[in-house]
């Protein structure tokens, strides 16, 4: 059996665990996850001592849009629904702008 074939074996013996715990200590993980660029669960397997992506996570923000939003996206940025690479490219500007608000401007 090749490596790929290998490793896709091994990831389907993976099995997701879900935490209940509190709403603050989800938000320090993520902070944390954030401010050393792992995303939460490679944090996670780091505090466990278990073997983690090393690698930076690249950042980025997603969002699922369904056809309904993208009409409302497109009225609101005077552009045409089907125009989803303009669209997007509007969102991102609306979210940096956001972002460099101070906080208490929200």
């Amino acid at each position: 059996m090749n490596e790929r074939w290998q490793k896709e074996k091994q990831a389907i013996k993976a099995v997701q665990v879900a935490f209940d715990i509190s709403a603050e200590a989800q938000k320090t993980i993520k902070q944390s996850a954030l401010n050393q660029n792992l995303n939460p669960p490679d944090l996670i397997r780091k505090i466990l001592g278990l073997p983690y992506n090393k690698k930076p996570v690249r950042p980025r923000l997603t969002v699922s849009l369904r056809d309904e939003d993208f009409e409302i996206l497109a009225k609101k940025y005077q552009l045409e629904p089907d125009n989803q690479a303009a669209i997007r490219e509007q969102v991102a500007l609306e979210l940096i702008a956001y972002a460099e608000q101070p906080e208490d401007a929200e």
